[in-house]
């Protein structure tokens, strides 16, 4: 049977912790090796950590450098043919293991496996379904972003890979993906497979300006990639446009509105679709620069509701 390595980056993330250990601790697949790698906690993680110490191959607490060095000792230790790694505040629902386990050994060509994913609020509650389609690495050139709690990787393929590039902090998984999709097929599966928290210090939200950074240093990566270059090639204008739509939308989140509605143009002034595609975040910019941005809140709150009755 396939063994599964998975790891947990933690950094003061106690509230949520526990739920993400159990939540691969209760997967109904047998062979998975957890490993946690905790950044030298100060806020009761490391109790929570202990606690489980014993259902895990290997387990640390030591200042690091952040999350990409935390994952890549787990990437270090990990001996699966199958790898994945699950944050702090993210869980993973019921039969997501043996799911991708199965994707994995029914299509031995695949590199690299996702679902869908939930997103929740800092009190467990769905707000949103994130439904994914099926990709190529010239979509992921254009930025069409995956849901890190729902994808799973043959090992085979992460070493040949430096693993996460600890000079990013924001998109440090995409750039892993395109590493990886170099190497064989990526498949996506219609199934909810994990759910990924967005609260007030959550980095997607706490540090949003800072995604926009990465996308055009990641375009900068892919130019100089010999397996990259030729592709980025075929689609510049659209991945050109596509970093700066990612700006935008973070930089809204960031509350920039005035800022992402400039990024937003200049991706419509290189390739109009793109921009087009995700015209609401013309709209939500506006909105914010006209003072109705709690319309959009309150969209959000309906939308939870939504999901709570």
């Amino acid at each position: 049977m396939t063994l599964v390595s998975i790891i947990t980056p933690s950094y003061n993330q106690a509230a949520y912790l526990e739920q993400t250990i159990l939540s691969v601790l209760n997967q109904d697949y047998p062979r998975i090796e957890y490993i946690v790698a905790d950044g030298a906690s100060t806020d009761g993680s490391v109790e929570i950590v202990k606690k489980y110490a014993d259902k895990f191959v290997y387990w640390v607490s030591e200042k690091d450098h952040g999350q990409a060095e935390a994952i890549n000792k787990g990437f270090a230790r990990a001996t699966g043919d199958i790898v994945a790694w699950l944050n702090s505040d993210d869980y993973y629902l019921q039969g997501t293991v043996s799911a991708a386990v199965r994707v994995f050994e029914e299509n031995p060509d695949a590199v690299l496996v996702y679902g869908n994913m939930l997103a929740v609020d800092e009190h467990g509650e769905t707000f949103n379904t994130l439904n994914y389609k099926p990709l190529k690495l010239e979509d992921l050139l254009c930025f069409q972003i995956i849901g890190q709690p729902a994808v799973f990787m043959r090992r085979s393929a992460l070493q040949r890979t430096n693993g996460l590039d600890a000079n990013f902090h924001f998109l440090l998984d995409h750039l892993l993906w395109l590493q990886i999709a170099k190497y064989g097929g990526m498949l996506h599966v219609d199934q909810i497979w994990s759910a990924a928290r967005y609260h007030a210090e959550a980095k997607n939200r706490a540090k949003a300006a800072e995604f926009g950074r990465e996308a055009f240093r990641i375009l900068d990566f892919a130019a100089q990639d010999n397996e990259l270059a030729p592709v980025l090639a075929k689609v510049n204008r659209r991945a050109r446009a596509s970093a700066h739509r990612v700006d935008a939308r973070y930089l809204l989140d960031g509350s920039q509105p005035a800022n992402a509605l400039s990024a937003w143009m200049r991706a419509l002034f290189i390739h109009p679709p793109t921009a087009l595609a995700r015209i609401n975040i013309f709209i939500s910019a506006v909105l914010n620069l006209l003072g109705f941005g709690a319309i959009r809140d309150a969209v959000l709150q309906r939308r939870k509701a939504k999901y709570r009755n």
